[in-house]
């Protein structure tokens, strides 16, 4: 099985090398997008097999391998944009059927071109894909200040669409840069606008997009001072306290988690400080009061925390496979259960990962008449957990913390 993926821009007259040509004179199956043979249609033979590389990719691949001249031996000759090996089918060849042989001939791709028209040094640049993927990856780059960030758009994540969200979030210190059909002469267009500018602007596709801040403007901060969250009707004691929730977030061992649940979200400060100072996570809040998605939403807008998802209801009535799309959780953090503390490590235990750790702070005071330390540990000890060594806090005036966790194992 043999492949030759060859690179090329948005150019209707493409020039090719010699080499390049030949394979293309002496080729039998072809394939690559509809814009792709709309390019190259006339330099292949008049006997020539066209595969249209077309969603789902399962479809493509099966005729691949159905096609006779494929099973004879000859390669398949695909057409990709730019460089394949750069979010490019020939990944996907990697990674559909990992035995093929590859041979590639790369082009600029299109961030590398729109680098070039603005002269704009690109080896220090973050690239982000948003070419059927969620906003994950963007989300991160924002979080993490990239100064420079190179993004492959579609029709979802368009430039208008990210000028929005940056300025939904509050990231208004980057000029964006815009590249539409490049390698086109008759239709290229660049374009250098304020994200004001962008989020008005419809632009054709294809495009892509360069952001570079000059001038950092923000100082992520290392804990959110209580005082600047929106609270649930003004009750200061409905979130988790700065210095409580630090600890929290290293007794949840985040550095080395991919997915965090939090139970209980209310304002949402664990899941906004877990976003800032972690944004790697995947990041899923529930929350059974309805007035809390809006405070959620407000204060992830107010600290710029981009891509934490909200989940309204009670959890006990969640279905957990319809959260579990990418990823299990391997940390949960309980921020309240409602006297049902068991119910909930019971629908948790199913998703957790082998490795997963659960968090949960319990006050510690003869005025509270449930004792959540008690449920915990019956809950542990029913469940068959194994509970790592408490930690003790007092804050000022506010009543002890026991700061508790739990794990399918004993590596605690």
């Amino acid at each position: 099985m043999k492949f030759i993926v060859i690179g090329i821009t948005d150019n209707p007259h493409p020039f090719f090398p010699p080499e390049v040509m030949n394979i293309i004179k002496n080729g039998k199956v072809f394939s690559g997008g509809k814009r792709h043979h709309e390019i190259v249609a006339s330099l292949l033979p008049a006997d020539a097999e066209w595969i249209d590389i077309t969603v789902p990719l399962e479809a493509v691949f099966d005729a691949y391998q159905r096609s006779p001249r494929f099973s004879e031996g000859y390669p398949i000759i695909v057409f990709a944009s730019g460089d394949p090996l750069f979010f490019g089918f020939a990944n996907t060849i990697q990674r559909k059927m990992p035995e093929a042989e590859i041979v590639a001939y790369p082009t600029f791709n299109s961030l590398q071109m729109l680098a070039h028209r603005i002269v704009m040094p690109y080896h220090d640049m973050r690239i982000v894909s948003l070419t059927g993927r969620p906003w994950h990856e963007f989300d991160r780059a924002l979080i993490e200040r990239a100064e420079k960030i190179g993004i492959l758009t579609d029709k979802e994540h368009t430039p208008t669409a990210i000028a929005q969200r940056m300025l939904e979030y509050g990231y208004k210190g980057y000029t964006m840069h815009v590249g539409e059909h490049l390698g086109n002469p008759r239709q290229e267009t660049v374009s250098t606008l304020t994200l004001e500018e962008a989020s008005k602007r419809e632009f054709s596709m294809p495009n892509c997009v360069i952001l570079y801040e000059e001038i950092a403007e923000y100082t992520k901060p290392f804990g959110i001072p209580d005082t600047c969250f929106a609270l649930l009707d003004g009750r200061e004691k409905m979130i988790t306290k700065m210095p409580i929730r630090l600890l929290t977030l290293q007794a949840l061992d985040l550095p080395h988690r991919d997915v965090l649940w939090d139970i209980g979200a209310c304002t949402g400060s664990i899941s906004i400080e877990a976003r800032l100072q972690f944004p790697h996570l995947q990041i899923e809040a529930f929350e059974i009061r309805p007035e809390c998605e809006a405070i959620i939403q407000e204060n992830a807008r107010r600290f710029g925390a981009p891509g934490i998802n909200v989940h309204i209801g009670d959890f006990l009535s969640v279905c957990c496979d319809s959260v579990v799309t990418n990823a299990n959780p391997d940390a949960v953090f309980i921020g309240g259960h409602g006297g049902h503390l068991k119910e909930i490590l019971e629908k948790v235990l199913p998703v957790l990962t082998d490795d997963g750790i659960i968090v949960f702070n319990c006050v510690t005071s003869p005025k509270v008449p449930t004792n959540s330390r008690v449920l915990w540990d019956e809950a542990c000890q029913d469940l068959g957990l194994q509970q790592g060594h408490p930690l003790h806090i007092q804050l000022n005036d506010y009543n002890p913390i026991e700061i508790l966790t739990a794990s399918k194992s004993n590596k605690l």
